[in-house]
């Protein structure tokens, strides 16, 4: 088979992402990403460039938009860690990471000038700027990318640095990244890589609820996830109801059916990603995909079936 496509893996959370991508990253083709990166589509990150540097371009927008990416890159990215006390920079190679970004900035600045501050007393004239004031601040002006395919093309080369460069170390000539809201972000993933591969995990609506009440990063009430799930299980159906997959690499799976028939249902999703069969370690078992379909006693489950009684039949259920 021709070398395979880079993959991203989608969900709503509490579906199935997480173990769909170390499933797939211990491929000998694939290299997972092993924590989500969340520059790609978190807000300041990659995607809201895009629009902050083309169609929505001005001086005070794109300004913004890269203090944004500033803070994400330089800040945010490499000051979380994961449940294992990694950071993105060290997973993709800590030197790699910082060379990515700073060669991204020269090519998004127009130019960059000294704005006077004022000092702490303004409006008493007569008053003098105590020793450690700032004098002044930067200001940035961005690029404005008339043609968005060359502000993508400089996007694509951190993206290619960082993942392509972490997946040759392992040896291996693609990789995997996973982040459940790429689900939402599928238009741009394509754009930015458009050979991409996203494969979007399903679960039973209902068992997601029960998982997203347990989590301590969710709201910990029915009603509170119901008001978290519900809009992003819309926003899906609505963009799947008129997007045009003819020409895009797009694959959509159900946790309980591959926990029904792992070895064939692996088969087929390997062959699905242009990859040959392989047995993993890593497996979907039936007994942890269902432990959380009777979490709730019958009058919640009920209620929340009639919560989402269009997005279950629409997401495959019943």
């Amino acid at each position: 088979m021709s070398a395979p496509s880079p993959v991203f893996v989608a969900g709503t959370g509490r579906s199935g992402t997480s173990q769909l991508a170390d499933i797939l990253g211990e491929h000998p083709q694939i290299h997972r990403i092993p924590m989500e990166t969340r520059f790609i589509v978190d807000p300041g990150g990659l995607r809201d460039l895009a629009d902050a540097l083309t169609v929505r371009c001005d001086p005070i927008v794109g300004e913004d938009a890269l203090r944004r990416l500033s803070d994400l890159l330089t800040v945010r990215v490499p000051g979380r860690r994961d449940d294992r006390g990694r950071t993105v920079p060290e997973v993709v190679g800590e030197r790699r990471y910082r060379d990515a970004v700073g060669r991204l900035w020269p090519q998004l600045v127009a130019c960059a000038f000294d704005e006077s501050a004022p000092a702490a007393g303004a409006g008493h004239s007569d008053w003098p700027a105590g020793p450690f004031e700032p004098r002044s601040h930067r200001r940035v002006i961005p690029r404005y990318f008339s043609d968005r395919r060359e502000l993508l093309e400089i996007l694509r080369r951190v993206v290619d640095t960082m993942f392509g460069g972490a997946a040759a170390d392992a040896g291996k000539p693609t990789w995997c990244e996973k982040t459940p809201f790429n689900l939402l972000c599928m238009d741009f993933l394509w754009e930015l890589v458009p050979e991409a591969t996203i494969v979007h995990i399903k679960r039973h609506p209902v068992a997601v609820v029960a998982s997203h009440v347990d989590q301590p990063w969710a709201p910990p009430t029915v009603d509170g996830a119901l008001a978290w799930l519900r809009p992003v299980y819309e926003r899906w159906l609505a963009w799947k109801a008129t997007a045009d997959l003819t020409d895009r690499r797009y694959v959509e799976v159900r946790a309980e059916d591959l926990a029904a028939d792992w070895p064939e249902q692996r088969r087929a999703l390997f062959e699905l990603l242009g990859v040959d069969d392989f047995a993993t370690r890593s497996t979907f078992q039936s007994h942890r995909v269902e432990h959380r379909n009777d979490q709730f006693d019958p009058g919640t489950r009920d209620f929340v079936e009639r919560a989402l009684d269009g997005v279950i039949p629409a997401m495959g259920y019943v």
